[in-house]
């Protein structure tokens, strides 16, 4: 069984901060569960544009508000608590925040720890790795 507190998570190496965004990554590719579980706020008037070709997300939003726009398409879906969007044909997107967003994202496969986006808006499968 594993047990982790967010708040714990929050102030150790499992919280990863970049542009427009930071992550704490509560489940791993070392866990062995085959997926990987991430609280990801969005913060305010943040614009990613983002393009995860090496991997299934799966995101739900606990809080605030915004957007993500199809980009194959052009359609702009919005986000509200409540709201989950699943990228599963590795979609081009888009994800705006009008108010910091609290989102809870299942990745596949799962990540290893320390990814942030690459030029491209994806994560490679190779990155540094998690331990504790």
């Amino acid at each position: 069984m594993i047990v982790r507190q967010l708040h714990e998570a929050e102030n150790s190496d499992r919280k990863v901060v970049s542009e427009g965004w930071d992550s704490t990554r509560l489940l791993l590719k070392n866990d062995n569960m085959g997926f990987s579980f991430h609280i990801t706020t969005i913060y305010k008037d943040a614009q990613l544009p983002l393009h995860y070709q090496n991997h299934l997300e799966s995101v739900f939003c606990v809080s605030g508000e915004g957007s993500v726009e199809d980009l194959a398409t052009g359609v702009v879906h919005p986000i509200t608590p409540g709201t989950i969007y699943i990228l599963d044909k590795n979609d081009k997107h888009i994800l705006r925040a009008t108010q910091e967003m609290k989102m809870a994202c299942v990745f596949n496969p799962p990540l290893h720890g320390k990814e942030v986006h690459n030029a491209q808006g994806a994560y490679e499968l190779e990155a540094e790795v998690i331990t504790d």
